[in-house]
């Protein structure tokens, strides 16, 4: 099977890496728009533009089905992506969506972008405790590696929620800080890293991974290389 994947940047890496993990006999193609991060405070109708074109290219490289990994995108446009296109597209946050449901997790804690707090996709679909909070800073400071910056923005964001159960990283740049954000609340709540929660997905016999991205720099293949690994990957 021949899987397409997407995100405004590198955070989709991550959920690349766990499907690779998962299902490494396929064939992957990703795409990161890192000409055009952050999505978080784009409009819908500029999200619509950039969405739609990412599908496009990746239907012409003849995917069977593509994998939205990036929860703006997921939270404001799977619905309209599916209808539009004609391949199984697969969201990150439905099946997050299923996953609480399905566990006793009561007092949700909810990190990601603008966007995807705005759409309130968890509030609307979880009848349980949530409390969403928005980090636009989390994702410039993880795609430029400037980590120095990140602490007194975990204070800021991460703060109101240390009494929650469980805290969804809703964004799939998160889990590259999830080492800080676990120091940061002394290892005493659970993470739910998105990828976690996707499956169904049919495991074939031919691999090869190659990344495309809007933009290219050195540290951006640095970046690359460090979430990805040992991956055999090709960056065309």
């Amino acid at each position: 099977m021949k899987i397409g994947v997407f995100d405004s940047g590198i955070g989709g890496l991550t959920v690349l890496k766990r499907l690779i993990d998962k299902y490494p006999n396929n064939e992957y193609i990703y795409y990161g728009d890192t000409k055009n991060i952050p999505y978080g405070d784009k409009s819908i109708e500029e999200l619509k533009v950039l969405a739609s074109n990412i599908v496009e290219f990746l239907i012409s490289k003849n995917v069977d089905m593509i994998v939205i990994a990036c929860g703006t995108v997921s939270s404001n446009l799977s619905d309209y992506l599916k209808e539009k296109y004609n391949v199984k597209i697969v969201d990150i946050i439905s099946p997050v969506i299923n996953y609480l449901n399905n566990h006793e997790y009561e007092k949700i804690g909810v990190i990601a972008t603008n966007a995807t707090i705005n759409s309130k996709v968890f509030s609307k679909s979880l009848n349980k405790d949530i409390k969403e909070v928005a980090c636009p800073m989390f994702v410039p400071i993880i795609e430029s590696n400037n980590l120095t910056e990140l602490q007194k923005y975990l204070d800021a964001y991460l703060n109101v929620l240390k009494d929650r159960d469980i805290i969804v990283l809703g964004c799939t740049h998160y889990p590259i800080i999830k080492d800080e954000i676990n120091k940061y609340l002394n290892n005493n709540i659970k993470l739910l890293d998105m990828s976690e929660c996707i499956s169904d997905i049919t495991n074939e016999v031919k691999a090869s991974i190659e990344l495309y991205f809007s933009e290219l720099n050195d540290k951006l293949i640095g970046n690359v290389n460090s979430i990805l690994e040992k991956k055999d990957f090709i960056i065309k």
